[in-house]
């Protein structure tokens, strides 16, 4: 593992998802979990989320449309705080699902405006 993946990382990740996200993730983790986290740190933030070629605007809509494609809602709900965090409209976010409901299906499309319904409200607040 490289400290410095690791440490980049972090600080990616404090910029995208928030620090009161990244902190409730770290303080709930355990030693069970704690490995993955870690790995996620370094290769998902520390690497793939650091390349050039994208903006991190770009980079949270492809993660947005992927977790609504999983129905992955957990996920789903801290990624699009980090979307708007990162710039992403509200109105990009409803359309990111409307167009999502052509590949994704009418279901996980309609799961996804629940969720993100929900976080643009709060997020709002």
């Amino acid at each position: 593992m490289s400290i410095e993946d690791l440490t980049i990382g972090e600080d990616i990740r404090r910029k995208v998802m928030g620090t009161k996200h990244v902190d409730a993730s770290l303080g709930n983790a355990t030693d069970f979990d704690r490995p993955l986290q870690d790995a996620a740190m370094e290769h998902v933030w520390g690497g793939v989320w650091t390349r050039d070629g994208l903006e991190h605007k770009t980079r949270s809509i492809v993660t947005v449309s992927m977790l609504i494609a999983l129905q992955a809602h957990g996920e789903l709900k801290g990624h699009l705080r980090g979307a708007l965090n990162n710039g992403v409209s509200p109105e990009e976010i409803r359309e990111i699902i409307m167009h999502s409901a052509a590949y994704c299906g009418y279901p996980a499309a309609l799961a996804a405006m629940r969720v993100a319904r929900d976080v643009i409200d709060s997020y709002q607040e």
